[in-house]
């Protein structure tokens, strides 16, 4: 096995590991849950257009992406967020057009997400989010971002729905293990690429047991704000946040010069 040649050009595409990084993170996890329900049911676009729409975005995002040479926070968590909701249309359309039940999608997209990992690690040598310094690493790094969002809503519905534990249970459950896996490496050192991947999983039924909780009626067991509500408050806090990531990036760029 021989490491891939970095282009000196290239600089790490991903952000710091913060505390910023993590929320806007679970934030676009609940707007990918709420904006693709909000776009399917409340403005009737169906599962079939939005998908499109969505796929659509996401590509055009990705491709400016892709193209850039360093991280740039507009552009990088614009990818994240039509990534969310198109990897929740995914298992939207397996679900509810494709009748596959929650268990057997649970299971191919965790077969996926293991897949993408060995040939990642197995070309490049590593998984760290510290070296998207290159194309190849880079495609893997998205290609697992998508698949955890897949694999995410639909353990998270599979809970919350298939077997009955509620969107306030779903919610503890992920919550409690996101606990665990932040005390693992910050008390007991774990190892961190592990720990990081583990949580990054993680968040995301996390995210969509909360968007549920938060968007669905007070009958259905969540709190009733609705999808549009929910996507709005979310989707204004994502925002607040990546201009405080901007204005915080060209300091940095200035101060480098």
């Amino acid at each position: 096995m021989t490491m891939q040649q970095t282009s000196p050009m290239w600089i790490n595409k991903v952000p710091e590991i913060t505390l910023v990084f993590w929320l806007i993170k679970m934030m676009s996890t609940t707007v990918g849950e709420t904006a693709a329900d909000f776009l399917n049911m409340d403005l009737h676009f169906g599962l079939a257009n939005t998908s499109i729409v969505t796929g659509a975005l996401l590509a055009i995002s990705l491709f400016f992406q892709m193209r850039a040479t360093r991280y740039q926070p507009v552009l990088y968590w614009v990818t994240v967020v039509f990534i969310s909701v198109f990897g929740t249309l995914i298992t939207d359309n397996l679900t509810d057009a494709w009748h596959v039940p929650l268990p057997l999608s649970s299971l191919v997209f965790s077969v996926m997400l293991l897949v993408v990992f060995i040939v990642w690690y197995r070309r490049e040598g590593t998984l760290s989010i510290h070296s998207i310094n290159s194309r190849s690493r880079e495609f893997f790094y998205w290609l697992v971002i998508l698949a955890t969002f897949a694999l995410g809503t639909a353990v998270g519905d599979w809970l919350a729905e298939g077997i009955d534990l509620g969107y306030y249970g779903a919610a503890l459950f992920f919550g409690t293990w996101i606990l665990i896996v932040a005390g693992a490496c910050f008390i007991f050192k774990a190892n961190r690429v592990f720990c990081f991947w583990a949580a990054y999983i993680l968040t995301r039924p996390f995210g969509a047991a909360c968007g549920d909780l938060l968007s669905q009626p007070v009958d259905n067991g969540g709190i009733g704000l609705g999808a549009n509500m929910t996507s709005l408050i979310f989707g204004l806090a994502i925002m607040l946040m990546i201009a405080g990531l901007v204005v915080s990036d060209r300091r940095k760029r200035v101060v480098a010069k």
